[in-house]
C-alpha cells in the first residue's frame, strides 16, 4: 500500500471504533432512559442504537477487509465490500424501523404509563447532541478518505441524532397536553424517516454495485483532462470508470500522432495519471492509444507536426458527450 492509502485506512479505523464506542454508550443510556419513563419513542430511539452497533460492526469488518491489497482472487482489490456493508447497515435500519412501528401501534392499542419524563429529555438530549457531532465527524472523514463505509455510518448517526429531536418534541408535548397517546405516535413518525434512510443506504448500495455512473465524479475526470489537454491530443473517447474502496479506475481511448514511439505514449500516460491524482487520489487509468490518420489533421492543433495534409481548421469541445462517446473519425489502435 502506498502512504496516501496507509494513512486513510488508519483515519478511518480510527473513526469507525469512536463510532462503535459512541454506540455502545448511547445504547446503555437510552435503554435507561426507557426504563425509567417506559416511553415508546424513547424504546425507538434505543432501537436505533442497537441496528447502529450492529452496523459498524459491519463497517468495521468492510473497512479491515477493503484495505486487503489486490490479489490473484481479487484483482481489482477488496474495496467493494463497502457496498455491502452500507447495503447491510440499511437493511438493519428497514428492519429496526419495521419493528419500532410495530410496538408503537401495540402501545397505542393497548396503552402505557409514562413516567419520569422530565429525565428522559436530560438523557436524550445528551444523546442527540453527542451523536449530531459523531455524524457530521463520520461524514466529513468518508469524504476526506473517499469511504463509502463511514459516510453511511455518519448518515445514520445523524439520523439518530434526528430521532432523538423527535422523541425529545413528543415527549414535551406529551407533558405539555397530557394526551400519552403522542408518545407511540412520534414513534412511529421516527420509524418512518428511518425507514427512508435506511432507503436510500440501500439505493447508494445496489448503484456503487452496478458501477451507476457518478455525476460529480465524472465531473472531476472531464474538468481535470480538459485543464491538461495538450495540443496533439487529437481526441479522447469511450471513456469508462468506476470506484472499489478509496481506489478510482478509468479507461478511454486517446487519439495521437501516428509517429509517436511507444515511450512518448507511455510519458503521456503517466503524465495523465499523475494529473488525475491530483484531485481524485488513487486514481488508476488504463489509456487505449489510438494513432491519427490524414482525415484527422483538421482536428489537430499540434503546430510541430511536420506530415499533415490538411491545416488545422475545427476546434473539438472535449465535452462530457464527447468524452463518454464515440471517436470523431474512423481511426487506428497501437496498444
Amino acid at each position: 500500500m502506498n502512504t496516501t492509502t496507509i494513512q486513510f485506512y488508519r483515519l478511518r479505523k480510527k473513526a469507525i471504533v469512536i463510532s462503535l464506542l459512541i454506540a455502545v454508550i448511547m445504547l446503555i443510556a437510552k435503554l435507561g432512559a426507557y426504563f425509567i419513563t417506559n416511553s415508546a419513542a424513547i424504546f425507538s430511539d434505543a432501537i436505533e442504537s442497537v441496528v447502529h452497533i450492529l452496523a459498524t460492526s459491519m463497517a468495521f469488518y468492510s473497512i479491515i477487509l477493503s484495505s486487503k491489497p489486490a490479489d490473484d482472487s481479487h484483482l481489482y482489490g477488496h474495496g467493494n465490500i463497502e457496498y455491502f456493508s452500507a447495503g447491510v447497515e440499511g437493511l438493519f435500519i428497514i428492519i429496526a424501523s419495521v419493528y419500532i412501528i410495530y410496538s408503537a401501534i401495540d402501545n397505542i392499542i393497548i396503552g402505557t404509563t409514562l413516567k419520569q419524563l422530565d429525565l428522559g429529555i436530560y438523557i436524550i438530549s445528551s444523546a442527540g447532541i453527542i451523536n449530531l457531532a459523531l455524524g457530521l465527524y463520520l461524514i466529513r472523514m468518508g469524504k476526506k478518505t473517499n469511504s463509502l463505509t463511514l459516510t453511511a455510518d455518519g448518515k445514520h448517526v445523524l439520523t439518530d441524532s434526528f430521532t432523538s429531536i423527535g422523541v425529545i418534541i413528543g415527549i414535551v408535548l406529551v407533558l405539555i397536553t397530557g394526551f400519552q397517546i403522542i408518545d407511540p405516535i412520534v414513534a412511529i413518525l421516527v420509524a418512518l424517516n428511518i425507514l427512508h434512510t435506511g432507503y436510500n443506504l440501500i439505493r447508494g448500495s445496489i448503484g456503487g454495485l452496478m458501477n451507476e455512473t457518478d455525476k460529480a465524479l465524472l465531473d472531476k475526470i472531464v474538468e481535470c483532462l480538459k485543464s491538461k489537454r495538450r495540443d496533439y491530443w487529437i481526441d479522447i473517447h469511450h471513456l469508462r470508470f468506476w470506484e472499489s474502496g478509496e481506489n478510482t479506475f478509468l479507461d478511454f481511448h486517446l487519439t495521437l500522432p501516428y509517429y509517436f514511439n511507444i515511450r512518448e505514449s507511455h510519458l503521456e500516460d503517466e503524465y495523465i495519471e499523475t494529473s488525475l491524482q491530483v484531485g481524485i487520489p488513487n486514481a488508476q487509468a488504463r489509456i487505449h492509444f489510438d494513432y491519427c490518420t490524414d482525415n484527422l489533421c483538421k482536428y489537430c492543433a499540434y503546430k510541430d507536426c511536420k506530415v499533415r495534409k490538411e491545416e488545422y481548421s475545427i476546434s473539438l469541445e472535449w465535452t462530457e458527450t464527447k468524452m463518454l462517446g464515440e471517436p470523431i473519425e474512423p481511426k487506428g489502435h497501437i496498444s
